[in-house]
């Protein structure tokens, strides 16, 4: 029997542009951000470095839990596109090259947030989302659609559940609600309803409120 029979319920894939696009804001707009706190003796530095600092962690947690969880399960269903999968792994080495140099920039622009350690900064984020662009593009249009032929709903639901374990930032309640913000209410709902109880506690119980705040004081 085909792999991809219609009885069996398939995953809904699409829900991968949310955290997609929390990437592509974030650095999409490292120029202004970063940019408008150089040398800035306030608490705004320290907030945009946490902010990017969490948001590289969280590409990297999503990286790993493609490469663990979905790469291998495509070459064994899919042998035939093999090809596609081997340059999508391969893109992801590059992608970790130019994160690692991103987290490297970015240490040096906390150490000393001068307007040069700013734009040395911006220019590898802005970098790193060009990059990234392009490995989204290529994963939505041809990736997406195979995994929710190939995978189970359960299966598929196992990377979110890494992202979360993996996840090495300071500020998980963050990541959660960056990736919210990208999700219409019923999608929001669903994801809290599935939310392992620990993670569910964090977010009722003051980590949404801190979340409000923090983008409060970085978007103002």
């Amino acid at each position: 029997m085909n792999a991809a029979a219609t009885t069996v319920p398939r995953p809904n894939t699409r829900d991968m542009l949310a955290i997609h696009q929390v990437f592509r804001d974030a650095f999409g707009c490292s120029p202004q951000l970063v940019g408008s706190v150089c040398n800035d003796a306030s608490g705004n530095v320290e907030t945009v470095a946490a902010y990017y600092a969490n948001v590289l962690a969280l590409l990297r947690a999503h990286h790993e839990g493609e490469d663990e969880l979905v790469w291998p399960k495509l070459i064994e269903r899919v042998p035939d596109q093999g090809d596609l999968v081997a340059r999508m792994e391969a893109a992801h080495e590059g992608l970790a090259t130019a994160l690692v140099e991103c987290e490297s920039r970015l240490a040096a622009w906390i150490a000393s947030p001068d307007i040069d350690h700013g734009a040395s900064l911006a220019a590898s984020l802005a970098t790193l989302g060009v990059l990234c662009a392009a490995h989204f593009d290529e994963e939505e249009r041809r990736i997406l659609p195979l995994a929710e032929n190939y995978f189970t709903v359960e299966e598929w639901a196992e990377l979110p559940a890494h992202a979360m374990r993996t996840f090495a930032g300071d500020r998980l309640w963050l990541a959660i609600g960056l990736v919210r913000e990208q999700m219409p209410p019923a999608a929001q709902a669903m994801q809290l309803e599935k939310m392992p109880p620990p993670v569910r506690e964090m977010w009722l119980n003051g980590g949404s409120e801190q979340f409000e705040q923090f983008v409060a004081d970085l978007r103002r």
